[in-house]
């Protein structure tokens, strides 16, 4: 097997976890009651990072705000850059995310793009590290969510009631528990 075959294989792979936690996490939860809608009109831009550094990842994150923010967003309206191999620390990360925000206001992008954060080990300030509501933002691989602000903006007119989002899914995971979660991600059970 070649490198570039086994590059194709990982990419595949990793590509296939994070579409089964966005199929079944964050759509099968409604935990974005936003998201199944880019889903299904193949709207989501998943891209697979093969940087182990920091600057190399933010010239990728560089090059994926700026294709998004000329991109129409009939054809890709956000994007999923996955981390694979680097910030696996989740204050490695945290950390990053405000050097991914200087570089959104640097490009003059803030107001027209945004970034959400997800994390394997993602923490709620305040919260424990077992703690069941951190899972609202847990994914396979650490991921910079890249959305367009106008597509908030529709999204949160056709959903009035956005500002509950964060409580409803709290409630959620409470209800699942752990061993619920992972029953469910496992699609062991229904809800």
């Amino acid at each position: 097997m070649t490198d570039s075959t086994r590059d194709d294989h990982d990419v595949a792979r990793i590509t296939g976890e994070v579409r089964h936690w966005l199929t079944r996490a964050v759509i099968g939860l409604n935990l974005c009651p936003f998201a199944k809608s880019v889903h299904v009109k193949g709207q989501v831009r998943y891209v697979v990072s093969d940087a182990t550094r920091d600057e190399d990842l933010l010239d990728e994150l560089e090059r994926e705000l700026t294709l998004l923010v000329e991109s129409d967003p009939e054809a890709i309206d956000t994007t999923l850059l996955i981390v694979p191999h680097a910030l696996s620390d989740f204050l490695a990360y945290n950390d990053f995310l405000y050097v991914a925000d200087q570089l959104l206001q640097s490009l003059r992008l803030d107001g027209t793009l945004q970034i959400a954060s997800f994390h394997p080990q993602y923490q709620f300030e305040g919260a424990g590290p077992d703690d069941i509501e951190n899972y609202t933002n847990r994914a396979p691989y650490p991921i910079f969510h890249l959305l367009r602000e106008d597509s908030i903006a529709r999204a949160a007119e056709v959903f009035p009631e956005a500002e509950d989002i964060y409580e409803r899914n709290m409630e959620t995971l409470r209800r699942l528990g752990h061993a619920g979660w992972l029953e469910w991600m496992a699609g062991k059970s229904d809800l």
